[in-house]
């Protein structure tokens, strides 16, 4: 139970009618979930308006409203607060409903196109080896120590975020890791929080669906290092044209990672296999077992955070050569007849060329690459030729099939993918719509020492269609496929 007031606390108020001297017991934005002696905070969504629900909310027991415009009428007994923006009033108000746990422990946001889940993740991986407590927020998982919670968004709601940092504050974590989206800087989830730290990964053509240009998506993704405080550190890849751009108004301590530039952090590959890499950080080498250009430049970041958060340099690099992949991040198993199959959840134009081209670094060009990738429904749609285009160019043979279609018929969307595959290419490329069905074609088609990629939906176990789920786990049916056709 909290005094509204005191919840109330920094958020932008523009006028009250009603008394806020008074107690609630929680606070939802979803109308449905509101019950008696609750406040009701109207988002305006891209799909519906809180607004809309005001009286709803009112008769399922809200006793004070939280909007942007006050409604034409009003219910005598209740608290109505018009506030500058009620995303960023929920945000403020979760914070204080809960106490404010980010202040109680070093918060480390990590934003950008690819990269995020993998560095986020494995300095969860690399803190819990140095004996510490740790929190982490990613796509694939929400983690209170060791605690392990469903994640459903990359970066969840206000509520959300607040009440697990609460519990990991309880649990005694020290450190949280956090992938922050452009969704949910722009929704203002992240506004209210203390960030010790910020890292900038690359960017790259996405959200096009929800950001209308990628002016507007890469100022958004700027506009949380703007929002870092002095005592922070703003670490950015600064091989990627738009790092100069994330701290050219930020307050926080300036750093850099590269591995093509003069940077606070460097790093040269020296091997890379698909054992692993051996690279040389700062002038120390180190070998791991994580693979790829785009895994040098995450394992960097994370060395720099590492390093920034007070530990050891050469304690660092120990660790590092010590961590797993993460699940869907290039995750890889050999069959008995020796087929290399690797499972990524690169859905980016950029991630997905990252991947062949690695892949491409490392094989020896007497075996196939063949690829299988599809684009998910109700996304952005002007990436699926490009990513088609890439596929069938950097592969062997490259099968176009489903992805997450949600709401889309998935033939129209293979259609758009194929318009961006070069002529040149047609003979090497297949659409095969059910994704099942496409993986078990790559199967067959593949011979001893070949490599299969199955690129899109990586550590997700679902698909969805028309809006059921349904289980569907990459890497757990071509293990059976090859297990089964090649005996």
């Amino acid at each position: 139970m909290s005094v509204l007031k005191d919840i109330l606390y920094k958020v932008a108020i523009e006028a009250v009618k009603g008394s806020t001297d008074i107690t609630i017991d929680k606070m939802d934005f979803d109308s449905r979930k509101i019950e008696k002696n609750d406040v009701f905070i109207a988002i305006r969504g891209s799909i519906s308006d809180g607004h809309d629900f005001i009286e709803k909310a009112i008769q399922q027991g809200a006793v004070a409203i939280v909007c942007d415009t006050f409604p034409e009428t009003t219910t005598k007994g209740i608290t109505y607060v018009q506030v500058k923006d009620t995303n960023s009033a929920l945000a403020f108000m979760a914070a204080n409903y809960f106490g404010d746990p980010s202040e109680k422990m070093k918060l480390v946001g990590i934003t950008g196109t690819n990269g995020k889940t993998t560095i986020a993740s494995l300095l969860y991986q690399l803190f819990k080896k140095a004996g510490f407590k740790v929190g982490l927020l990613s796509t694939v998982k929400i983690l209170v120590d060791e605690k392990e919670y469903k994640a459903t968004h990359t970066t969840p709601d206000s509520i959300t975020i607040n009440h697990y940092l609460k519990e990991m504050a309880e649990s005694g974590v020290e450190y949280c890791f956090m992938e922050v989206s452009s969704h949910g800087i722009h929704q203002k989830r992240t506004e209210a929080l203390h960030f010790v730290g910020g890292i900038f990964t690359n960017l790259s053509h996405d959200h096009l669906d929800y950001h209308p240009t990628f002016a507007e998506y890469r100022d958004v993704k700027k506009s949380f290092f703007d929002n870092l405080p002095k005592s922070a550190f703003a670490l950015v890849n600064i091989d990627d044209k738009n790092g100069p751009v994330m701290l050219q108004n930020t307050a926080a301590k300036k750093l850099t990672y590269a591995l093509k530039s003069y940077a606070d952090y460097k790093a040269q590959i020296l091997e890379n296999q698909l054992s692993g890499l051996l690279l040389k950080i700062n002038g120390n080498e180190v070998w791991v077992k994580l693979i790829g250009t785009f895994n040098a430049y995450n394992l960097l970041a994370i060395y720099g955070t590492a390093v920034q958060l007070g530990m050891e340099s050469l304690e660092v690099l120990r660790l590092l050569s010590d961590l797993e992949s993460v699940s869907g991040r290039f995750q890889f198993i050999v069959s008995a007849s020796n087929i290399t199959a690797i499972v990524d959840y690169a859905h980016t134009p950029d991630a997905l060329e990252n991947v062949l081209k690695t892949i491409n670094n490392i094989r020896t060009k007497n075996e196939q690459l063949i690829t299988v990738v599809g684009c998910g429904g109700n996304r952005d749609k002007t990436k699926r030729p490009i990513m088609a285009g890439i596929a069938s160019e950097l592969s062997d043979k490259a099968i176009l099939t489903s992805d997450n279609p949600r709401n889309e018929d998935p033939e129209v969307i293979i259609t758009e993918m194929e318009q961006g595959v070069a002529p040149q290419n047609y003979k090497k490329t297949l659409t095969i719509t059910d994704r099942k069905q496409a993986i078990k074609t790559a199967c067959q088609l593949a011979q001893p020492n070949d490599i299969i990629l199955i690129a899109g939906k990586g550590h997700e176990t679902y698909q969805e269609i028309n809006g059921v789920r349904h289980d569907f786990d990459d890497m757990k049916i071509v293990k059976e496929l090859l297990e089964q056709l090649h005996k």
